[in-house]
């Protein structure tokens, strides 16, 4: 395929669906339950965490959270007691458990109370192009705060060479705004030209398939080559073909 017939093709598969149909089989719908923004942020953050495995089970336990959180995520996060944290001992997603939970309540709460949220703490602070040691240095705020070394798992590090999936699955729902009301775009400090597509199996082997992506494994050395194809196809918006890799994937097994 010419570029120009491959941009005609992932666009029209954008068009597609980045529409509000998506949302009702996709995580995305959780933080679209909330109005207040740190709520938002907060219940897409944990939603994009454990944002792995069976589609369904993801949102499940992800209402679960929501739940567990009295159905106000930053209000919890800011005034929970040691007490309140017991509520939480019956969770589990996959190797995400309660005391992973219980940590991310008190590193959410360190983030907030010290850094101003996580809006500012994955601002892109090194004149770059992409979130690589911004979330570097999110997860080593992250975990200042005393931790079980087991939940250091739970963020994936780029600088290691990790193609951090969920953080930049994180970061489309929160910077893009295209008015398609998927995406939330309240996140105005930063800017949807700097986004790496979230890569995963799905949009790993699509992206292949178009010989947008040559590298073989997933991980950031692919997020890298994968956001260049993206960005000569669009510069402002590369992340919105992410819709057409993973709905070719999951969707149209193509």
């Amino acid at each position: 395929m010419k570029k120009s017939e491959l941009k005609e093709f992932l666009d029209e598969k954008v068009i597609l669906y980045n529409n509000p149909k998506f949302i009702e089989s996709d995580p995305i719908q959780i933080p679209h339950l909330f109005s207040k923004k740190e709520d938002i942020e907060i219940a897409g953050f944990l939603t994009a965490i454990i944002s792995w495995g069976n589609r369904t089970m993801i949102i499940r336990n992800s209402l679960k959270m929501m739940e567990l959180l009295d159905h106000s995520p930053h209000d919890f996060i800011l005034n929970h007691q040691e007490k309140d944290l017991k509520s939480l001992e019956n969770f589990v997603h996959r190797t995400f458990n309660y005391i992973d939970l219980q940590q991310f309540i008190k590193s959410l709460q360190h983030i907030y109370t010290n850094y101003g949220g996580l809006e500012k703490v994955l601002l892109i602070e090194d004149n770059s192009k992409t979130y690589q040691t911004a979330i570097h240095q999110f997860k080593k705020l992250f975990f200042e705060v005393e931790h079980q070394p087991r939940t250091q798992k739970h963020i994936s590090d780029p600088l290691k060479n990790s193609a951090a999936k969920r953080i930049n699955m994180f970061l489309r729902w929160m910077v893009r705004n295209d008015k398609a009301g998927v995406d939330f775009g309240i996140w105005k400090s930063h800017h949807p030209a700097n986004l790496s597509c979230p890569l995963d199996v799905h949009s790993g082997n699509v992206a292949r398939k178009l010989k947008l992506l040559l590298r073989k494994q997933n991980d950031w050395k692919a997020v890298a080559e994968l956001d260049k194809n993206l960005r000569n196809l669009d510069k402002l918006d590369p992340v919105k073909y992410d819709f057409a890799l993973f709905g070719l994937g999951v969707f149209e097994k193509f």
